[in-house]
């Protein structure tokens, strides 16, 4: 009886390593460092191969995700619209609705770094292609150099 208790027991041994081993080399096999083959991946699973290859695109900003960094959210700093060139808004005033990402904002136009227009509400503040302007540039025409002021 003992004898047969003792071959159960051995016998439950050799399956429960059996069962180990074979997880390990599972695991093993699945965490491998080598490449997955592209041809193979593309065959399985082509969706998730061209997945694979493409960059994540990063979602562009609003005016007023852009002005949310910014102290006093962005009123006194220049933004423009990415496709702009010469061309920003000096911000004047902000009307955020609740969530904090949509609402109003007023400006003066700037063009060459200069004042185009007087203070006008800002169309386009939900299109995401806002940003920043650290420090627009002013064209020499607009201010004069000191060394003329003072001759």
């Amino acid at each position: 009886m003992a004898a047969m208790v003792a071959n159960r027991a051995a016998s439950g041994e050799r399956t429960a390593s059996l069962w180990r081993l074979s997880f390990n080399f599972l695991r093993n096999l699945s965490t491998s460092s080598s490449p997955p083959n592209a041809t193979t991946a593309s065959a399985t699973n082509p969706i998730a191969s061209s997945e694979a290859k493409k960059p994540k695109r990063r979602k562009k900003k609003n005016l007023f995700e852009v002005a949310h960094f910014l102290p006093k959210w962005g009123v006194g700093y220049h933004m423009a619209k990415t496709h702009w060139t010469n061309v920003s808004y000096e911000i004047t005033k902000i009307n955020l609705y609740k969530d904090g990402r949509h609402g109003k904002a007023w400006g003066i136009a700037y063009k060459d770094g200069s004042p185009t227009a007087p203070l006008k509400k800002i169309s386009g503040v939900h299109k995401r292609c806002w940003r920043y302007i650290p420090h627009p540039k002013i064209t020499e025409e607009s201010t004069p150099k000191p060394e003329a002021q003072a001759a």
